[in-house]
């Protein structure tokens, strides 16, 4: 057998369908585009996701999942939380134990008059005060 008698498998190919070569070839007329409109013209492409002028799926629904990458600190009033000043040491569990926040919190300031003041006691890098970045 040689690459000069190959053949391809029966079935395996098809005529090409040729559109728009009179009535006679039963793909006459519209040519497989159906009616009149914005579809049936040359060169038309529906954009991903469209739905004929219906407000599309993706944006009818609601966003969901993002997170912002400049995530903002949850700030402490110590004004209104006089405990958190009497800490010796002011790191994420020592404030836990005085003041409730969620788990998903990463970064805690310390707001309020005499915030300022408790820089000295701070011992880690999560927590920043009013007046410090």
């Amino acid at each position: 057998m040689g690459l000069e008698n190959l053949q391809k498998a029966a079935g395996s190919t098809h005529k090409t369908k040729r559109i728009g070569r009179g009535q006679g070839s039963g793909w006459g007329k519209t040519a497989t585009k159906g009616g009149k409109g914005q579809t049936a013209r040359k060169g038309y492409n529906e954009k991903r996701g469209f739905e004929g002028g219906q407000q599309p799926l993706q944006r009818r629904l609601p966003k969901v999942g993002f997170t912002s990458k400049f995530e903002k600190a949850y700030a402490i009033n110590v004004e209104k939380n006089p405990s958190i000043k009497e800490l010796k040491e002011i790191t994420f569990e020592s404030i836990q134990s005085v003041h409730k926040f969620a788990s998903s919190i990463k970064k805690i300031k310390l707001i309020g008059k005499g915030a300022s003041e408790l820089k000295a006691k701070i011992k880690d890098e999560n927590i920043i005060t009013s007046g410090s970045k």
